[in-house]
């Protein structure tokens, strides 16, 4: 979470390029915030069911939603 800011800004410009249609300032900070918050309470929630670390919990989400993403797709 402490790097995604940066990452999730510059989907924020790729997708502005695509559309051709800028966002302004109080946008990008506003879908950010939204974005970060929920994903420190998703993570924060497991850290205290589970018991593991920021880390631990941050990771096992990432893990999780590749695997669905893949079953989306079909793939085993």
């Amino acid at each position: 979470l402490v790097n995604a800011g940066g990452v999730t800004v510059s989907y924020f410009e790729w997708a502005q390029n695509i559309q051709r249609f800028p966002w302004e300032l109080r946008r990008v900070e506003k879908e950010l915030e939204e974005i970060l918050v929920k994903a420190y309470r998703e993570v924060s929630a497991l850290v205290e069911s589970e018991k593991i670390t920021y880390r631990a919990a941050a990771f096992s989400i990432a893990v999780d939603r590749v695997v669905k993403a893949l079953e989306l797709q079909g793939l085993p």
